[in-house]
């Protein structure tokens, strides 16, 4: 019995089709079980040392693990047209303050150089994880203050008001997406079907799918927390792709049924061709995704549980539950009509690929030239990505100069430098109460000032019981920029160390910025690792999959231009402008820190999709006997329905979040988007047909020491046996 009948595929949708009631029922019972549990469990976000890297995520875990926590803080800034106008106004704000019962700590007003601003600083009680929650009676009161006092202008900011906003602005983004994508899949599948009940079929299971993975993540987030934007990515992607799984399979089922073959035969082929794709691309994908457990970030290793666990779901639903729907449907499949979509012929597989069709004529006929052209412009779009410049981006970065609060940050730091962002010493001593510890907090109080790179207001927190010290130290400029990199450079390399390591047994420095100097350090060093094993692991299941040592090279080169167009193009949007004005966007002058190494693992993963389903139908069509370039026309023509159909769903999605308001997800959102389109169109219909054209029959070369690679089938089975029906493959 060949391989391909006893295939993985062909035994599950075997399977699934003789127990349709088990598959269905049970694939439905498991997600709202996982979902109802799930739910109940709740889900465990990480802490902020967790979701840090070095020095800085060390000093946060020393207070973590002290039960101390950081209050958050908040600023108000009163500025006036004559030096001291805005005192009646500060003692004002003071008092209202203290009325809402959330403020502690609220100082007396500090004065500018110029004498015209005055800044009253505050801290939140209660948890600061949540007190963006609480903030709201704190938000009326610093606007009723400013209305009470003509020419007065009055600016706030700081933890609990950046979180009230970024939560607030996340979520309604996150939603909007969420509700956007599905309407969008549905609106295109039916593009595709021309019937409502077949484009209802992949979004169903993909929603299921995803559903089913939100109950898992909460369980698993107990032993791996979770980003709070983890579920909303996975959302997207687990939806991107268990569509498009779902789309392979049962265009080819519709296809082969439009040839004449009966239900059952149609299944068995749609197995084991596009059910045997699916599995080879999900294992692929899930693999890709494993990369980021190298990365030395659980950010990324929350990411990589996610999408491993999305795309898992996704493809046990198109290889059980959708044979098992498929035959119990059977036509029915075809109910909903809409007559101007439906245009596909009786002949469906012969009409499929009209315009890919007319394409190959030319692609084959001067694959030297169709090559040159189309690895050019690829290369154009890679060209901006050798600039590129990476950061974790700022308050100013994420939100757009205009936003409220971004004015606010810039407002306060310029006339108090150092203020919203002040480095965070954290120290663990025995003894910090002794003499000697007390004489170096205050020669390091006066060295800070010695050095004129710190600002006036160090503030210092000893907690004896715990034997822990915080010092908070604002640094000069804007909490950002080159001047406040120096100052947290000295206080890390030389003041620290020098005088107060001695009467400590750790001493680290934390803070906003220290934060993302460490968290973008440590992503420099994760990517190389990242990528080794991405393409190894790519390169291996090419290898054992189309036994074809060039199919194996060809794939990673170009993934690596996929991912290459996507650099290129965050790079010219987003860090150069070009074009940034026409989509409504603002350039930030950087890539987000963690977008590349992102970036990467996703489009390595997804482009598997494309790549292994056009592929399989080439070696699919060489293995009955087509030469190589025909095998090349007939596999382009015949997939080019469903790879557009795919992409293109890949696509809206992707630009779902482009149209998000937070810089790192526009981001995201364009370089997806982009290397999808590019994918699906220049690569794997252009460039892929043109390099096997030049390399003939050489394409399925396969040195003689690895010829003892099992050699898996990627064709239908003989004629004589394609009446066997599906529910017979495995007895």
């Amino acid at each position: 019995m060949s391989t391909t009948r006893r295939g993985l595929a062909v035994r599950l949708g075997g399977w699934s089709t003789r127990h349709r009631k088990s598959a269905i029922i049970g694939w439905l019972l498991f997600v709202v079980v996982v979902a109802v549990v799930g739910g109940m469990s709740g889900s465990r976000q990480m802490t902020n040392s967790e979701n840090g890297a070095g020095d800085s995520a060390r000093a946060q875990k020393i207070l973590e693990d002290a039960g101390l926590t950081t209050p958050a803080g908040e600023m108000v800034m009163l500025r006036s047209a004559d030096p001291d106008g805005w005192r009646a106004a500060a003692g004002d704000l003071a008092g209202r303050l203290e009325k809402t019962g959330e403020t502690a700590r609220v100082q007396p007003p500090l004065r500018s150089a110029s004498g015209r601003e005055g800044l009253v600083t505050f801290q939140m009680k209660g948890d600061p994880d949540t007190a963006g929650e609480r903030v709201k009676p704190v938000l009326d009161a610093v606007a009723a203050t400013g209305s009470a006092h003509q020419g007065i202008t009055v600016h706030e900011f700081g933890d609990a008001t950046a979180q009230h906003e970024l939560d607030g602005m996340l979520k309604d983004d996150f939603k909007k997406a969420e509700f956007t994508a599905v309407p969008l899949a549905l609106g295109i599948l039916l593009v595709v079907f021309g019937a409502l009940v077949a484009a209802l079929l992949p979004v169903l299971l993909g929603v299921t799918a995803c559903i089913g993975t939100f109950g898992l993540l909460a369980l698993v987030s107990h032993k791996l927390p979770l980003y709070d934007s983890t579920n909303s990515v996975m959302f997207l992607v687990g939806l991107a792709v268990g569509v498009d799984y779902c789309l392979f399979y049962l265009r080819r089922e519709r296809d082969e049924r439009a040839a004449g073959r009966d239900p059952q035969t149609a299944l068995r082929i749609a197995a084991e061709t596009s059910g045997r794709a699916v599995l080879v691309s999900g294992i692929t994908v899930m693999l890709a995704m494993s990369g980021m457990f190298l990365s030395g970030l659980m950010l990324f290793q929350g990411f990589a549980v996610a999408t491993l666990l999305v795309v898992l779901m996704a493809m046990l639903g198109s290889v059980t539950v959708l044979p098992a729907t498929l035959s119990w449907l059977g036509d029915r499949v075809d109910k909903g009509r809409v007559p101007l979509l439906n245009r596909r012929r009786k002949q469906g597989v012969q009409a499929s690929g009209g315009i890919s069709g007319t394409l190959m004529k030319p692609v084959l006929a001067r694959p030297k030239l169709f090559a040159a052209i189309s690895a050019a412009l690829l290369l154009v779009l890679c060209a901006p990505a050798l600039g590129m410049k990476t950061e974790q981006l700022g308050m100013e970065k994420q939100f757009g100069s205009d936003a409220p609060l971004t004015v606010a940050y810039k407002e306060i730091t310029g006339a108090f430098p150092g203020g919203p962002a002040p480095a965070r010493v954290v120290l663990r001593a025995d003894d910090i109460s002794s003499p000697r510890f007390g004489a170096a907090v205050t020669d390091f109080k006066k060295q800070l000032a010695d050095s004129g790179r710190f600002g006036k207001a160090v503030e210092v927190d000893l907690h004896p019981r715990q034997g822990v010290a915080r010092i908070e130290v604002p640094l000069a400029g804007n909490g950002e920029n080159a001047e406040s990199r120096r100052a947290l450079k000295t206080l890390r390399e030389d003041l620290v160390p020098d005088v107060l390591g001695p009467v400590s047994d750790k001493a680290y420095v934390g803070g906003e910025l220290a934060s993302n100097i460490d968290f973008t350090d440590q992503l420099k060093s994760d990517i190389a690792p990242v990528f080794l094993f991405i393409a190894a692991v790519t390169f291996l299941l090419m290898l054992v999959c189309f036994r074809s040592l060039p199919i194996a090279i060809v794939s990673i080169l170009l993934n690596l231009l996929s991912v290459g167009a996507a650099y290129g193009t965050m790079t010219a949007v987003f860090q150069h402008g070009w074009g940034a004005e026409l989509m409504g966007m603002e350039p930030a002058g950087a890539i987000e820190s963690w977008m590349p190494l992102f970036v990467l693992v996703i489009l390595f993963g997804l482009s598997m999709d494309y790549h292994v389903f056009v592929v399989s139908r080439i070696r699919e069509a060489h293995e009955r006997g087509l030469t190589t370039r025909d095998a090349i026309r007939e596999g382009i023509r015949t997939t080019a329905g469903s790879v557009t159909g795919a992409a293109t769903i890949m696509v809206a999605v992707f630009a779902v979040l482009a149209l998000l308001r937070m810089q790192d997800m526009q981001q995201m959102g364009v370089g997806l988007a982009v290397a999808v389109l590019v994918d699906a169109t220049l690569v794997r219909m252009l460039l892929l047909p043109s390099l096997m054209a030049l390399l003939g029959e050489r394409t399925w070369y396969l040195p003689r020491a690895l010829r003892w690679l099992p050699n898996v089938s990627h064709g239908d089975t003989p004629a004589a046996e394609e009446s066997r029906p599906l529910v017979g493959a495995e007895r």
